[in-house]
């Protein structure tokens, strides 16, 4: 059976689809991938800074080429070698490898994923894709709520309407101050929201920089 809205198991990327869709970019099986790519990426760029390796400008332009337009066609390439690896971080791997191989870089194959275990990926990619998208899709849809329902508060604000207690008609209260408590609730939200924190789990199979210190010793890998 196709996959189409009608055709989804659940309802958020059925009947919702047209409200969610945006969404793709981080919660798909694509957005998984594009953020594995993106996290390997950076830690190679993180080896650089710290002249573990030594990627050069051409290296690097592609790598952030690559991570900048990262494709759908890509992701599939990615899915097609997982049929071999039968591990999906591992394909993310070695999809990069061959992406060293066609700029020329075969001698930093190895630096992939160097000294690291797939859960530093999954667990640095996850929470990496719920920040962008908390920052780039949900916390701007709360501040444009909050923003209309500010406007409708002060255009509502002489407006009386009748007031309940216990479900029973009561004293009389303005429509304005209701939208209003209803701001002001959000916006405590919003407050609460931005300040908590997006942590990651980078530290090797067993979380001690194992092999990052065996191989390099001088390099204070924690800090």
């Amino acid at each position: 059976m196709e996959l189409n809205t009608l055709t989804a198991i659940g309802a958020i990327d059925g009947r919702y689809r047209s409200q969610v869709q945006q969404l793709n970019e981080y919660f798909s099986e694509f957005g998984l991938i594009k953020y594995r790519v993106l996290i390997e990426v950076h830690y190679l760029f993180w080896l650089d800074k710290k002249k573990v390796i030594k990627l050069g400008p051409t290296v690097t332009k592609h790598l952030k080429s690559l991570c900048e337009s990262f494709s759908v066609e890509q992701a599939a390439t990615i899915k097609e070698i997982e049929k071999t690896t039968n591990h999906d971080v591992k394909a993310v791997e070695y999809f990069l490898k061959n992406e060293l191989d066609k700029c020329g870089a075969t001698e930093l194959r190895e630096w992939v994923h160097f000294g690291l275990t797939s859960q530093d990926i999954n667990n640095t990619a996850v929470p990496l894709s719920w920040k962008h998208a908390m920052e780039n899709e949900y916390l701007p849809a709360l501040l444009n709520l909050n923003t209309e329902l500010r406007i409708l508060a002060e255009r509502f604000q002489d407006i009386p309407m009748l007031a309940r207690t216990h479900g029973q008609p009561a004293s009389p209260t303005k429509l304005g101050k209701e939208i209003m408590v209803f701001v002001e609730r959000i916006q405590n939200q919003i407050e609460q929201f931005i300040g908590v924190p997006f942590t990651a789990k980078f530290g090797g199979a067993t979380g001690n920089f194992n092999a990052h210190h065996v191989a390099f010793p001088h390099i204070n890998w924690i800090k």
